[in-house]
This record gives C-alpha cells, sequence and structure tokens, in this order.
C-alpha cells in the first residue's frame, strides 16, 4: 500500500492522478480543512470519466505533527511519498515553516522507520542546493550555505537532514529537489501565481531566472525513484533553465494578452520591498516582497541536471506544452 503526504497541493494531487491508475492501493493524508473538490478538479482536468478514480483514494485526516493520526495512516504502508509543506518566504512564518517542513518531516522519518517501510521518496525543492563559488551552475555537490537563505529554504534544508538521518538508520530514500514546478489547478498559490499574475497584463517583468519543471515530469521522476533501487540519493529535477521574462512571454502568448515589455531594475525591486514593508506594518498584513524576494528575483542561477538525465536515462516534456495546457484550463476557470 503506498502513501501519500500533501495529496491536497500541485505535486500530491498529480502524483494520485497517475497513482489511481494503477492496480495500487493509494492512501493520501489530507488536514481536516482541506479541500477535496480542488483534488478532484485536478482528476478531472486529465479523464471525463475520473469520478471512480477519485473515488479509489483512501483519504485520512492527519496533520503532518499529529502523530496517533500518522499512526493510524502508516497502518499496512510498505511506500511512502511525502510531498506536504509549508511554502512562504515570509520571514514572520518561520516558527510555522519550521514546524511543518522541518519537524513534520522527522515525524514521517521516525514513523517511516518504525513502521519498515521499504521506501521513502522525499520531494524537496532546488532552494537547498548550495552555490558554486565561481560559477553560477549548481549541481547536487554545490556546498549549501545558509548565508542569503530564505526561510523556507532553511526549512527545508533541515527536512533534508532529517530524510539523511533517516538514512542512516537504515530507511531506504531518495531526495528530488525540484525547480519551479509548472502545472494547472492551484492558481493563487506557487507557480500558479505566473498565471494569476500575467493575467494582470503587469508593464515589468523580474530580472532574473531559475530552473522549470513541469509537474508531471516531477510525478514520473517520484515513481521512477520509488520502483528504482536507487538509496541515499538526491537529484537537481528541472527540464529547463529559463528566465522569469521567458515562462512570462510564454503564459502571455497562450492567454493571448500582452506580454510585459519593462524590466525591474533593482532599485525598483528595493523600492517596492519597502513599500511592501510599510503596507504590512499598516495593515498587519504577510510581507509579499522581502530582502531575499528581491535576491531571488534578480538572480539567474544555472542548475545542472545531468545526474539526473544520466541516473533514469530521462526525456523531459516540453515546458511549453505544460504551460499552453495550463493557460486552457485557467481561462476555462477564470
Amino acid at each position: 500500500m503506498i502513501l501519500v503526504t500533501g495529496g491536497t497541493g500541485l505535486v500530491g494531487a498529480h502524483l494520485l492522478v497517475t497513482l489511481t491508475k494503477t492496480e495500487a492501493v493509494v492512501r493520501a493524508t489530507r488536514r481536516a480543512d482541506s479541500d477535496l473538490k480542488k483534488v478532484a478538479q485536478i482528476f478531472s482536468y486529465y479523464s471525463d470519466d475520473y469520478t471512480k478514480q477519485f473515488q479509489k483514494i483512501e483519504w485520512v485526516v492527519a496533520d503532518i505533527n499529529d502523530i496517533p493520526a500518522l499512526e493510524l495512516a502508516f497502518e499496512g504502508i510498505t511506500q511512502v511519498y511525502h510531498c506536504a509543506a509549508l511554502i512562504s518566504f515570509n520571514p514572520k512564518d518561520y516558527s510555522k515553516l519550521l514546524k511543518i517542513n522541518a519537524e513534520g518531516t522527522a515525524n514521517m522519518v521516525n514513523l517511516c522507520l518504525a513502521f519498515k517501510i521499504k521506501k521513502l521518496v522525499y520531494v524537496s525543492s532546488i532552494a537547498t542546493t548550495g552555490k558554486e563559488l565561481h560559477s553560477d551552475i549548481v549541481n547536487e555537490e554545490s556546498e549549501w550555505t545558509n548565508k542569503d537563505a530564505n526561510v523556507y529554504a532553511l526549512t527545508k534544508y533541515e527536512a533534508e537532514m532529517e530524510v539523511w538521518r533517516g538514512s542512516q538508520e537504515g530507511l531506504p530514500v531518495v531526495i528530488f529537489n525540484p525547480g519551479v514546478i509548472l502545472g494547472p489547478g492551484f492558481w493563487n498559490s506557487g507557480s500558479g501565481l505566473f498565471f494569476k499574475s500575467a493575467a494582470k497584463e503587469y508593464s515589468y517583468y523580474p530580472p532574473g531566472g531559475t530552473g522549470f519543471i513541469t509537474v508531471n515530469d516531477v510525478v514520473k521522476l517520484l515513481i521512477l525513484g520509488m520502483n528504482s533501487t536507487i538509496d541515499k540519493e538526491r537529484f537537481i529535477a528541472i527540464s529547463e533553465n529559463k528566465t522569469y521574462k521567458e515562462i512570462l512571454y510564454a503564459i502571455c502568448e497562450n492567454l493571448k494578452i500582452a506580454s510585459p515589455t519593462k524590466e525591474l531594475k533593482l532599485w525598483q525591486l528595493q523600492l517596492l520591498r519597502r513599500l511592501d514593508w510599510i503596507r504590512s506594518v499598516l495593515t498587519n498584513k504577510q510581507r509579499k516582497i522581502t530582502g531575499n524576494t528581491v535576491k531571488s528575483l534578480s538572480e539567474n542561477k544555472v542548475y545542472n541536471n545531468k545526474k539526473l538525465v544520466e541516473t533514469f536515462n530521462y526525456e523531459f516534456e516540453a515546458l511549453d506544452k505544460t504551460i499552453a495546457f495550463s493557460c486552457r484550463k485557467f481561462k476555462e476557470e477564470s
């Protein structure tokens, strides 16, 4: 039996779509307040007759830090995909991020060991990869430093340390570090904000870039990692290194709207950061642009996926295909 955490998120929902097409028995955790209609909607993207497939999932209400509920979720499980995480770059959310990402992963590792799980596949992030001293090209061996790391990266790194601890205690593990994951259905968070932002037809685009990958590729790689004999390895999972300008242009082209034409300058980003801080103080609302946000939007890191490609002999699907599909769904729902 397979257990999926984070089944109500972008990766988890798409993973459930694929797993329920097989004969595997699939269980997924969810919070008490989570919306399963959103997950069912993801299923509807890929099949007209999706209801029976969706009903194959055995849902268990279990918060990532609720040990008794998780123990019930682990009964009879042999494989675990740990996709649950909180994504935030707001320093005020550090305690919450640490609780969910790091402590929650520690709980998962401990239960995997206690229930003698055959393998744990963990979805991390390229945010936890290091830097090269004299190069912008990053690989799995690049040295990690917490200097200038955002709160999300710090807690995901701590989560990875828990997974490695589990591996030292005998738990077979594989870690994937995906870049920005593009896919349909979650327009108010993560990469969904690219589509929502593009639809507003802003004139400006961020100057930097990063590694991107489709959600379908992430799912295929997770399953390949699980069903392989690979153990104690991590893989940077990106299909292409792209600028934010290129991604926004592709989205705007598919939405048939005007593309942004002006690059945001560093001083403009810094001004927006200060204005956002004032807004946060006056309204007590969360920060949207922090110093680390400015740094991230300005950087143009290049991620090396050679290890993954050679290990799995993997060919990625085109980003343009997923962007086009996502734009169709976005237009239908907007």
